[in-house]
């Protein structure tokens, strides 16, 4: 097992996700709404930002800020601006077609580091056997810029990730809408219809949910590499792009480097 896949097993066991069966998409009645995601309350907010800020976690804060030189260790300083947010990706659920499934699930809580040179991050933390503990650390603030961008373009709205393609989108009154480039090749510039979305996502990936015979056969999740990507398994068996490691009080961190185009 390489050193990467190393640290998203860990990430994945952290994050203690469900798997699921496969179903058949076509068996649920054709979707007219977007069901909320199960929502992060203020208690466990509060714990994810205490794991965010423990003297464990901005030490290793300050050795990512400072890994490629653009500070120095004792000058990086980090600090975590704002609440943990929640965080939601496509849901296992609703590409297998199960009724009632919410397009997205709540993958984890997000907090913005920020070191003294501006560089930021975004602090991944999850529920574990121990408690709420920071399970990765992903560059840039994808988490925060995306979840405004989806509340401007649609209030109200479900913010979500489809990581397989590095995908951002909002849904809500039966539509998809694109955040960025990614999501607009997916489904166009206007977005799509809560079913043709459900179509496509049912076709790319409803024979490779966890628990079928091509997640059995090795891939984490289930779900496929995107071609030409040198990504590696992310929580829930998602995928995101790999750049390193780090150890966080002895889990396995994930660096993830990502694509920061965006649309209005």
């Amino acid at each position: 097992m390489t050193l990467r896949a190393s640290a998203a097993a860990a990430v994945f066991a952290a994050t203690a996700l469900l798997g699921l069966a496969p179903q058949a998409a076509a068996a649920a009645p054709e979707p007219q709404s977007v069901p909320q995601p199960q929502a992060a309350t203020a208690e466990n907010r509060a714990a994810a930002g205490q794991a965010a800020t423990a003297p464990d976690t901005l030490a290793t804060l300050s050795r990512f800020f400072a890994r490629e030189g653009k500070v120095s260790l004792a000058a990086a300083q980090p600090r975590i601006e704002g609440e943990a947010i929640p965080v939601n990706y496509l849901s296992p659920d609703f590409v297998a077609g199960r009724a009632g499934a919410s397009v997205a699930r709540l993958e984890f809580l997000a907090s913005k580091a920020v070191s003294s040179d501006g560089q930021q991050a975004a602090l991944w933390t999850a529920r574990t056997e121990t408690g709420w503990q920071v399970v990765n650390i992903a560059t840039g603030d994808d988490e925060f810029r995306y979840a405004q961008l989806g509340a401007a373009k649609l209030p109200g709205g479900t913010v979500f990730r489809e990581p397989q393609i590095d995908a951002w989108y909002v849904a809500g009154g039966g539509r998809v809408l694109p955040l960025d480039e990614d999501a607009v090749r997916a489904v166009g510039g206007g977005g799509t219809t809560l079913g043709a979305y459900r179509a496509r996502v049912a076709k790319a990936y409803g024979d490779k949910l966890p628990g079928s015979a091509y997640a059995e056969g090795g891939m984490a999740g289930g779900y496929a590499e995107p071609a030409g990507s040198d990504s590696g398994p992310a929580p829930g068996g998602l995928l995101a792009g790999g750049a390193g490691v780090l150890a966080l009080g002895g889990a396995g961190v994930l660096l993830l480097r990502r694509r920061r185009a965006a649309v209005a």
